[in-house]
């Protein structure tokens, strides 16, 4: 079990000088290089898709998002990673150390796609306005970002109790399904592009065999995939010129009017603003221990209140897309990052936010050839999971990537379903376990999921070392989550799910009673030697 709450001095990797003599912090090193091209393209692709999604989906003018949203969003990033960059210093000061890495910030990969298709669509396509579509995005984001302020004063207690196996096999579960798989299906959509892109970014990032003359490992995989993708007749000229005609600067200005707007039509949102804001101080807290696991202890409640922040401040600005600590900080270790890394990314995202450049880009870079960074930060998070916790709990770490699988296969299914005009619900749950596809069971354990697995590994953590006191609490804990819909429901309401609950209390009544039987008091040795060094 995780026991740390507050930042606790770790040991000083054995290359280090005498921990006694105060190290010189440096503010960029070569290694910064590497994962500035790797966030800072990560972030990138992320607002190019929300872009797309608020002038395509809501229909937002374009005009609006260039020179509202975006800029906003810009704000946000810049005093984010302003903020990481000094938490991660003042982490590097305290312990004197020159190997402390950057948490990596930037706009939520989930919240973008569920502001759009949960929150700001239903009403457009009630009232056929955008701009009160836009209101209620601003009003959701703006109380996802308070209850994540209020989750930093309870997160720390929680992370306390929660066993690294169930946190870590969450955020497995995340990396596999929604940062690794879609950009592995880009990759091979131009697999000519993605695949020698990808085999830079493995050799350069898991060996030890470097490019000459320094180059970074970020940069030269982007450009050799965008020179390949432009060679081969991937791209087109003409789409660039016509994004150079519509860049459009943007300054940001307080949308205060239009937030309170939203605010006043806030009770319709609670439904999702509660589970979302939860999801986010469970994920900021899994993040915060995935970082302790490479060696970097933050404090969790100043990442939540930072977190919380950046979703009010974006969106008085403008901006319904929430900001949060980002899964892949190892891969950022890994790749050499430091302080500096994080602050570049932000910077420099923030101007392009400003200067209306991202249509450009778009046109400028092949997709396969950004994704594959995505992938690889997948891979480490995966791999982490299972290397950072004892051997007994690798059971564990598989029980909590499970509920993610579920939520990303019946979001395909769902999708794919809208695609064909139709609906789970109108096919009919008949046709569809009758093709091998158990849409309802996948529905039900994938509500909630970042929840779910932090239960599900905890449960099963207790049961491994034979705690079957704790894991029937755990199970209890559960059984309430499901009761008012925070788990295994699509929305929060009284009674959501009984049957799941009752699913959990049984599973305590059943571990309780294992706790009376002969051998249940004796003790389990985990062995913590078999953790890869240095997680």
């Amino acid at each position: 079990m995780s026991t740390d709450v507050t930042e606790t001095p770790s040991d000083p990797p054995s290359d280090s000088p005498d921990s006694t003599t105060p190290q010189s912090i440096p503010w960029w090193t070569r290694g910064d290089t590497n994962a500035f091209f790797g966030l800072g393209f990560n972030i990138l692709v992320n607002v190019l898709t929300l872009t797309g999604l608020m002038i395509g989906v809501v229909n937002v003018p374009a005009g609006d998002v260039l020179g509202t949203v975006l800029p906003a969003l810009g704000v946000a990033l810049i005093l984010g990673n302003l903020y990481y960059t000094f938490l991660a210093r003042r982490l590097a000061g305290r312990e004197n150390r020159t190997d402390v890495t950057a948490l990596p910030y930037g706009p939520s990969v989930p919240h973008m796609f569920i502001v759009v298709f949960v929150v700001m669509l239903p009403v457009y396509l009630k009232t056929k306005d955008a701009m009160q579509a836009w209101q209620a995005g601003l009003a959701w984001a703006f109380m996802i970002g308070i209850i994540v302020m209020i989750g930093a004063f309870v997160g720390p207690y929680i992370r306390k109790l929660t066993p690294r196996a169930a946190m870590l096999g969450t955020l497995a579960g995340i990396s596999i399904t929604f940062i690794s798989m879609r950009p592995a299906a880009q990759m091979w959509e131009a697999a000519w592009i993605g695949l020698p892109v990808m085999a830079i970014i493995l050799i350069g990032f898991f060996t030890d065999v470097r490019l000459p003359f320094g180059i970074p490992v970020g940069l030269a995989a982007l450009l050799v995939g965008t020179a390949i993708g432009w060679i081969g007749g991937y791209m087109s000229a003409p789409d660039v010129s016509q994004a150079v005609s519509d860049i459009a600067i943007g300054v940001p200005d307080l949308r205060v009017d239009m937030l309170a707007s939203g605010l006043a039509h806030l009770a319709p949102l609670l439904g999702t603003a509660i589970p979302l804001g939860v999801y986010n101080f469970t994920e900021a807290m899994s993040n915060v221990e995935s970082a302790a696991a490479a060696g970097d202890n933050y404090n969790l409640r100043s990442v939540l209140l930072a977190d919380g922040a950046g979703a009010c401040i974006g969106s008085a600005f403008g901006s319904p897309f929430p900001p949060a600590v980002y899964i892949g900080h190892p891969g950022w270790k890994d790749a050499g990052g430091r302080a500096g890394y994080s602050l570049a990314s932000g910077v420099v995202i923030g101007i392009l936010c400003f200067l209306g450049l991202f249509g450009v880009l778009d046109a400028l870079l092949p997709v396969p050839a950004i994704v594959p960074i995505l992938l690889y930060i997948g891979l480490l998070i995966g791999a982490q999971a299972f290397q950072a916790v004892p051997r007994l709990h690798a059971v564990a770490v598989v029980a909590a990537i499970l509920p993610n699988l579920a939520q990303w296969a019946s979001g395909l299914i769902d999708n794919a379903l809208n695609a064909a005009g139709t609906s789970a619900g109108a096919v009919g749950m008949a046709k569809l376990n009758g093709a091998g596809v158990v849409y309802e069971g996948l529905q039900t354990l994938g509500e909630g999921a970042v929840l779910v697995g932090l239960i599900l590994g905890t449960m099963v953590t207790f049961v491994l070392e034979k705690k079957f006191l704790y894991a029937a609490i755990a199970s209890a804990v559960g059984a309430v989550l499901s009761f008012i819909g925070l788990i295994h429901a699509p929305e929060v309401a009284w009674a959501a799910n009984p049957t799941v609950a009752l699913g959990y209390l049984f599973f305590g009544v059943v571990c309780v009673l294992y706790s009376f039987l002969p051998g249940a008091k004796d003790p389990v040795v985990v062995d913590e030697a078999d953790v890869v060094a240095g997680h």
